[in-house]
Order: structure tokens, then C-alpha cells, then sequence
């Protein structure tokens, strides 16, 4: 698999990591997202980006046609989970004082929906801070029916005008977010779905700062 860039932001000594997939525009509000939970929780964390190589590719759990634009969506989803379990974590655990770090992974729309997806797959983290994902995804919620996640907590998000869109597949976002804090809470996980002002494009380091305050106080 291409080598992914790797930054960190944080106390590396820390024993919480935070893990989150991001490209170029979130590299951008990254060390801003690290500060807001440094202040809302007073913890030490390592907060830990991997910047993907193509977006609607390398995150996407399975190929889906384009919802906007022209770019459909790859489904190697299962390739960037490999490599964040064979190459990311492993080095973490190595490097992090006695070994057995509490490992939470998150992100923002479709690196939010990924870490959904990669929670159903793995007990590897032991929470998922979802802020804003992209779960309008085709055959997601029936998916994470049928395969909940493998941690102890769930943070999910939305702005409260992102399901207002005229796409008809990104409008159902609502629907899906709702329901999929019913399947997570059904499925014994503790769980909050928290309602954002404004659309999907708006405060995406502060919102996803929030999930990460969340799960971490859980």
C-alpha cells in the first residue's frame, strides 16, 4: 500500500492516542483541534493524523457511485484499516511508554464514517468520535446493523441544516444518523448524537474536537 504521511500533535509519551484520517484541508485546523481538547479535557493525549491518498477511495468501505461531482467512490476502506493495524499501531504501541495504550480513532464526514466502519471491524480502539460522517453512505446502517461496533462508546454528530441539501442521497443523512444511534444503543454501546448549528462545512476541527472530548471522558 502507498505510504501514507504521518503528524502528530500532542505529549508523546502519552498513554491515550487519538487517531484520525485526514487530507490536506484537515491538516490545516489539526493543531487547532489538538489545543480544544487539551483545554476541554485537561488529559494528555497524542493526537495522531494520517493523511489518506485519494479521499473517496482509501476511506469508502465499499465502491458507491459519486454523489457529487464525478469521483465514485473506490471502497478500499479495508486497505487503509491494513495498514493502520499492521503498520500504525503496532509503531505506537512500540513507541509509547508500557505498551498498552487506550487507542481512540475519529474524524469528519467520510474519515468519520471510516472510523465507524473500522470500529465494526476490529476491537482495536476503544471508542469512535464520528463528527459529521458521511452516513448517508449506500448500505450503511443496514451494515451497521448487522455488524455493530467493537468498542464502548460512540460519538456521532451533525449539523442541524446537513440533511436540508437537495442531493437526494447526501438529504437522507437525518434519517441515518438517527437511526444509527438506535442500532448503537440497541447493541448496548454508549452512545450520543449531538445536533451542530449550521451545514456540513462549518467548524469541522471544533466539531470533531467535541467528539474527541466526549469519548475520552466516557
Amino acid at each position: 500500500m502507498t505510504k501514507h504521511e504521518i503528524v502528530r500533535f500532542g505529549d508523546p509519551e502519552a498513554k491515550t492516542v487519538l487517531l484520525q484520517m485526514v487530507d490536506d484541508h484537515d491538516m490545516g485546523y489539526l493543531e487547532q483541534e489538538a489545543e480544544l481538547i487539551r483545554e476541554a479535557t485537561g488529559k494528555d493525549f497524542l493526537l495522531v493524523a494520517v493523511k489518506v491518498n485519494n479521499w473517496n477511495n482509501d476511506l469508502s468501505p465499499w465502491p458507491a457511485p459519486a454523489v457529487f461531482g464525478k469521483e465514485d467512490f473506490g471502497g478500499r476502506a479495508a486497505e487503509t484499516l491494513a495498514f493502520l493495524l499492521s503498520e500504525v499501531l503496532p509503531d505506537l504501541r512500540e513507541s509509547l511508554p508500557e505498551g498498552n495504550k487506550e487507542i481512540y480513532i475519529g474524524g469528519y464526514s467520510l474519515s468519520a464514517l471510516f472510523a465507524l466502519w473500522a470500529s465494526c471491524q476490529t476491537d482495536a480502539f476503544a471508542g469512535v468520535a464520528a463528527a459529521s460522517p458521511s452516513i448517508w453512505f449506500p448500505g450503511f446502517t443496514d451494515f451497521l446493523r448487522a455488524n455493530p461496533p467493537r468498542c464502548k462508546a460512540v460519538y456521532l454528530s451533525l449539523g442541524d441544516k446537513e440533511e436540508k441539501t437537495r442531493n437526494p442521497v447526501m438529504a437522507r443523512v437525518g434519517t441515518a444518523i438517527r437511526e444509527a444511534e438506535d442500532i448503537l444503543k440497541e447493541a448496548g454501546i454508549d452512545c450520543v448524537l449531538e445536533w451542530n448549528p449550521g451545514n456540513h462545512f462549518k467548524d469541522a476541527g471544533k466539531r470533531t474536537a467535541k467528539g474527541f472530548e466526549w469519548v475520552l471522558g466516557r
